[in-house]
């Protein structure tokens, strides 16, 4: 069979495209499978409670060679309501407020400070001549870098109190315990 030039050429490029995409594909699929065991990297340790009006989420990321980071996020259950800031005294200023506070014990220890990932802004408050430290309304992150001194048995202890302009504060949460395992696999934490 004599076939013309242009239709030669077509088929040719028709092939070369083919084989272009067929090779592309395949590049794909190779990007595809080396990504596949990060993929396959088992999840961080969750587990969380909620207790006067605030629901925390506790997760563990980054475990390597006994070390990573302790996230904590306090989320209040209704609108409108803020969390002190982590830099308030412990019993709060003049009597008011409790701090957004994460603690640990037993095998694992602090690595490092308590951070938030919000920024603090003052409010007035009835009856209190300073100025209270809070966050803005809503969820706080705090993270705390942690690491373990062996295996064995942990405590994670959280503190915290949220309030609102309009509706007043919840009764404040001091040192609920979150109890948690240290292995050699790494961490787990404790069913409730």
């Amino acid at each position: 069979m004599n076939l013309s030039p242009r239709i030669r050429r077509t088929r040719t490029i028709r092939t070369v495209v083919a084989l272009l995409s067929l090779a592309a594909l395949t590049a794909c699929g190779d990007q595809h499978a080396e990504e596949a065991p990060a993929a396959a990297v088992a999840p961080s340790p969750t587990t969380g409670f909620t207790e006067n009006g605030v629901t925390v989420t506790l997760s563990v990321a980054d475990w390597q060679a006994s070390k990573g980071t302790l996230t904590a996020v306090f989320t209040p259950e209704k609108k409108g309501f803020h969390l002190y800031s982590t830099e308030l005294p412990a019993t709060g200023v003049e009597g008011v407020g409790r701090p957004t506070a994460v603690a640990v014990t037993g095998v694992l220890k602090t690595d490092g400070k308590l951070t938030a990932a919000a920024d603090v802004k003052s409010i007035s408050v009835p009856g209190v001549d300073a100025p209270m430290p809070v966050y803005p309304d809503g969820p706080v992150t705090t993270t705390l870098p942690v690491r373990a001194d062996g295996n064995g048995d942990a405590t994670v202890l959280l503190g915290y109190a949220s309030c609102s302009a309009k509706e007043g504060c919840t009764i404040p949460v001091a040192d609920h315990p979150v109890h948690l395992r240290v292995t050699d696999d790494g961490l787990t934490f404790d069913t409730p």
